[in-house]
C-alpha cells in the first residue's frame, strides 16, 4: 500500500491488489466499468474436454390404444337405463287407457259387444235349458241363479245357464277341453282359486284347448302358458260388468252339472 508525502506533488493513489476476490455483483480488479464485456462464457460455448454444447432433450411420445372396455360399458348401460324408461313409459301409457281399449288391443280377442251386440239382448231370466249363438256363451239369456265365482275352481261341468249370469256380474270364466294335460289345469286353477269374480271348468266341444269368457268378450288359446290369459283377466274381469262392481259372486250356485238347477225359493239369491 502507497502512501502520498505531504507537500509532494499530487498524485493518484495506486491500487495495491490484496488477493481478495470481488464481492459478488462488482467488477473485478481492473475491468472497466460499464464496458460491456462479459466477463463469464457466452451461452452456446464449447462444453470442458471439447465437447458440443448440450442438445435439447425430445421428449418421447407414448402411443396408447383407446380403452374400449369402459366405453362399452357405459354404451350398454346407457341402452339399457333407456331401455327402462321406454318401457315405463309404454306401461304407463297402456295403463291410462280405458279398459276396453285395453280388451281390444288384445291379440285374437273377439269382441261380441262390436260384432254382434244383439245376441247380448235377453228380456228376462229364463227357467230350464237354453241355447246360445257362442259356444261357449258369452252373454245373452240366463236363468235367474248364478254360477258362484269367488275363485271356484269346479272339476266338472257346470250349467251354462248359472255360468253366464256370473259373466253379467263381472266374472271371467275360463273353460277348458276334458283331457287338458293335469300341468295345464294346474296352471289355469292358479290363475283362478281365490281370485274374486273368476271361475273355471271343463267345457265340452271346444274347439281350442282353453277358451276365456267375459260378458261379451272371448279369447281362445292353445296353452295355459299363453301371456294373452293373464290379458284377458286383468282388463275385464269386474270391469265387463254389466250390473257394476258390486254386484254379487257369492251365494250363487256351487253344484256340477249342466242341466241348470232351480234353488228353493229361500235359498234363491237376489235377482241381479
Amino acid at each position: 500500500m502507497s502512501i502520498s508525502t505531504p507537500g509532494g506533488p499530487e498524485r493518484r493513489p495506486t491500487v495495491v491488489s490484496t488477493g481478495k476476490k470481488p464481492a459478488a455483483g462488482r467488477p473485478a480488479a481492473g475491468a472497466k466499468a460499464g464496458s460491456g464485456k462479459p466477463t463469464g462464457k457466452p451461452a452456446g460455448s464449447p462444453r470442458a474436454g471439447g465437447k458440443g454444447p448440450r442438445k435439447p432433450v425430445t421428449p418421447v411420445k407414448v402411443s396408447q390404444g383407446r380403452a374400449w372396455g369402459p366405453i362399452a360399458l357405459f354404451v350398454a348401460v346407457g341402452v339399457l337405463a333407456a331401455g327402462i324408461i321406454g318401457y315405463g313409459a309404454w306401461a304407463s301409457f297402456q295403463g291410462s287407457k280405458p279398459w276396453d281399449k285395453r280388451a281390444n288391443a288384445i291379440e285374437g280377442i273377439v269382441n261380441i259387444r262390436k260384432t254382434d251386440k244383439t245376441s247380448l239382448d235377453y228380456e228376462s231370466h229364463k227357467s230350464g235349458p237354453l241355447t246360445w249363438k257362442y259356444s261357449p256363451p258369452v252373454g245373452g239369456a240366463h236363468n235367474a241363479a248364478w254360477q258362484n265365482c269367488m275363485g271356484d275352481v269346479y272339476d266338472a261341468p257346470i250349467a251354462s245357464e248359472h255360468a253366464v249370469h256370473s259373466l253379467e256380474h263381472g266374472a271371467v270364466w275360463i273353460t277348458y277341453r276334458p283331457g287338458l294335460p293335469q300341468d295345464q289345469v294346474d296352471k289355469l286353477a292358479g290363475k283362478v282359486r281365490g281370485v274374486e269374480k273368476t271361475l273355471m271348468s271343463p267345457y265340452e266341444g271346444l274347439d281350442k284347448p282353453i277358451s276365456l269368457q267375459a260378458w261379451g268378450y272371448q279369447l281362445k288359446v292353445d296353452n295355459a302358458d299363453d301371456s294373452r290369459i293373464d290379458e284377458f283377466i286383468k282388463d275385464l274381469r269386474v270391469n265387463a260388468s254389466v250390473e257394476g262392481p258390486t254386484a254379487l259372486c257369492n251365494t250363487g250356485i256351487t253344484a256340477t252339472g249342466t242341466t241348470p238347477r232351480e234353488l228353493p225359493q229361500q235359498q234363491q239369491p237376489p235377482t241381479q
